[in-house]
């Protein structure tokens, strides 16, 4: 077990709110729209540094001068968050408040949403999200770098929006996103061929089939070349410049899933492609735990409800050696057991 307790205060639609886990597996039931997806929004914001799901601003309960997270783990650590309406915030950890959540308190943790489960018939920009915070936890490096690539994309776009702007008043930002970009791509191209050697055999344990199940990378150019990268960046610029933003780069990114040799999309059954998320969860606990020496808390968002038997029985042996917080609408029975 890793956490020990979880306080809320203003915290969405929480006055106050305390969540004790006294063993390694928490049920957390109640209505929808009572606020159970607020405690785990909590619980990965002390851990991760931000929430998942919006802005502070948008999490602060109406009318309160502030919200706080006090996360107690089983070690005797605490980190508190504390966001005021002026938007100042901030984290306590040990005897320090500091503006963000410093790396070495950051703890990994696989978080499963229902929408994950339409993630093969998703946009390309949701499952660019879903990805790049599954790799953002296996390096921060990479979480840093598309932190950057973002910012140098919108200066760029900026400044293709004015009119007198020229191919020279880019090329500081063609060099950065050039850089970057290959980074992302080299990165990306890594953990989708290893979650490839491992996807179908996952899979084929969850469904117990023999079909198989691959993630393609789809992306604008095939070379990690900078060089390569800014010849296509200056190539572009005037198209770029009609169209008022980047049309090359990381950012259009796309991850097509495979199966059976077409494409899942249309293909695969309903469950077939909730298997396929479900072993890509097992996949990324098993990542993080090699990567970080670490067993991420598993937070699963009400999907049991979403998920038959045979899925609910794979999500709790796979898991049994992870914390494991779960929000339902009703008790989940037999879970430690199962």
């Amino acid at each position: 077990m890793i956490i020990k307790s979880c306080k809320l205060t203003n915290f969405r639609n929480h006055d106050s709110f305390e969540l004790n886990c006294w063993k390694e597996t928490a049920m957390i039931s109640g209505e929808n729209g009572s606020g159970k997806t607020s405690i785990l929004e909590a619980i990965y914001e002390a851990m991760r540094g931000k929430s998942f799901r919006a802005v502070d601003k948008e999490i602060i309960k109406r009318g309160a001068d502030f919200y706080r997270v006090e996360l107690e783990y089983e070690d005797g650590e605490r980190v508190v968050v504390i966001y005021e309406k002026d938007g100042k915030k901030s984290f306590l950890v040990g005897d320090k408040r500091t503006a963000r959540l410093p790396k070495k308190y950051r703890y990994p943790v696989v978080l499963f949403e229902p929408e994950d489960l339409n993630l093969i018939d998703s946009s390309p920009a949701h499952r660019r999200e879903y990805f790049d915070r599954y790799f953002g936890q296996l390096n921060e490096d990479y979480s840093t770098n598309v932190t950057k690539y973002n910012k140098a994309l919108r200066q760029r776009n900026e400044l293709l929006k004015e009119e007198r702007a020229s191919i020279n008043d880019v090329f500081s930002w063609n060099i950065i996103l050039s850089r970057l970009g290959v980074a992302i791509w080299k990165y990306r191209g890594e953990v989708v061929s290893y979650i490839n050697n491992e996807l179908t055999r996952v899979y084929q344990s969850i469904a117990e089939n023999e079909d198989e199940v691959k993630i393609r990378l789809k992306r604008d150019m095939q070379t990690n070349s900078e060089s390569e990268f800014l010849k296509e960046l200056e190539k572009n610029f005037t198209k770029d410049k009609i169209l008022g933003h980047t049309s090359f780069g990381t950012h259009r990114d796309n991850y097509e899933f495979w199966f059976n040799g077409s494409i899942a999309e249309g293909s695969a059954s309903r469950g077939e492609t909730r298997s396929i998320v479900v072993a890509l969860k097992f996949i990324e606990a098993s990542m993080i735990l090699k990567t970080t020496k670490k067993a991420p808390v598993v937070l699963l968002d009400d999907v049991f409800s979403e998920l038959d038997e045979t899925r609910q029985k794979a999500l709790v042996h796979n898991f049994k050696k992870n914390q494991v917080i779960i929000t339902s609408v009703n008790a989940v029975e037999d879970i430690e057991t199962s």
